[in-house]
């Protein structure tokens, strides 16, 4: 398939683990280079606590272990780790079976159906959750810096306001240039999911140019509607020009790594990961691929328009 790079997102398949000593971050990285893979991103599953992001006493002993995980990491050659500041309730989504094109389904988010039941901690506000993320980057991008280890914050998913009483803080254009002043670092950077910015209501393709080489990690997907009543999209079927997202990418030299994400469960797989099953995968990387491709065709066209026209060498 062209494929070069593999993620690394345990959460994926069940596996909660967080916990990564240097000889299993090793162990990973020469499973994938002897099929020919780099490892290029760990997310989901870094040791990174609510002790952290809420800045609660421990957190300091917990800090210490995410800067020896970076450590390891750059150790072992892994350049990437993705990361969120959503503390309770994680990534969250209230439909798994939403059908679409060709009986495939897809997942969606309603808060209306997300709310309910008591706050999951009414103590905590906004500005403690700014403190903790403040407190959080400026003592790790150093030891990022040194490693060799750049950070990709994933958005709020979904991007709204608050889950179950716990705010969160990712989830606006303006947020992220608040986020990446902390620390004016390359290292301080961002996983620039499509979907969660499409359900910001941002123009996707100029807010990637906004973005530019803090730029870390993309998620390519869509998403139809808005941050609190939305549902996953195919690739080639949302609202968002994904042609001109993927020539937004090439614009500001992005080369990073780049994967397809909450692709749709096809008919004759079971739904039991709604979202990562293998066929949708296979399709968001042709489609992938084929802009890849008409973004070059494009540029292309572009310089020989631009060239000076000879009607002779043409008539030759």
């Amino acid at each position: 398939m062209g494929v070069t790079s593999a993620v690394v997102h345990p959460l994926e398949i069940g596996d909660n683990k967080t916990n990564w000593t240097y000889d299993e971050l090793k162990g990973m990285t020469n499973w994938f280079e002897e099929v020919g893979l780099d490892l290029s991103v760990i997310e989901g599953s870094v040791p990174l606590t609510d002790r952290i992001r809420l800045g609660l006493d421990g957190r300091d002993e917990d800090i210490a272990e995410f800067k020896q995980f970076l450590r390891d990491c750059g150790a072992v050659g892994i350049p990437v780790v993705c990361y969120d500041w959503m503390a309770g309730v994680r990534w969250a989504r209230t439909e798994a079976h939403v059908e679409t094109r060709g009986g495939a389904y897809t997942t969606g988010y309603t808060d209306e159906r997300m709310s309910g039941g008591p706050p999951i901690d009414e103590d905590v506000n906004r500005d403690q959750l700014w403190e903790a993320l403040e407190y959080f980057l400026t003592e790790v991008i150093p030891v990022a810096e040194e490693a060799g280890v750049k950070l990709g914050l994933h958005p709020a998913d979904p991007p709204i306001d608050s889950v179950r009483g716990i705010p969160r803080l990712a989830n606006s254009v303006e947020s992220y240039d608040r986020i990446l002043d902390i620390v004016d670092s390359e290292h301080n950077g961002v996983t620039f999911c499509q979907g969660n910015f499409a359900a910001m209501g941002v123009d996707v393709p100029e807010t990637i140019r906004h973005f530019g080489d803090r730029i870390n990690f993309a998620h390519f997907r869509d998403v139809e509607g808005e941050a609190d009543d939305f549902v996953e999209t195919w690739h080639d079927d949302g609202p968002t020009d994904m042609l001109a997202a993927m020539q937004a990418f090439e614009d500001v030299g992005f080369d990073g790594p780049m994967r397809p994400d909450h692709v749709p469960t096809m008919v004759g797989e079971d739904n039991s990961n709604p979202g990562y099953h293998t066929k949708g995968r296979l399709f968001a990387i042709g489609y992938m691929r084929g802009l890849l491709e008409q973004t070059t065709a494009n540029r292309q066209g572009d310089a020989d328009h631009e060239a000076a026209f000879n009607p002779e060498t043409v008539a030759d």
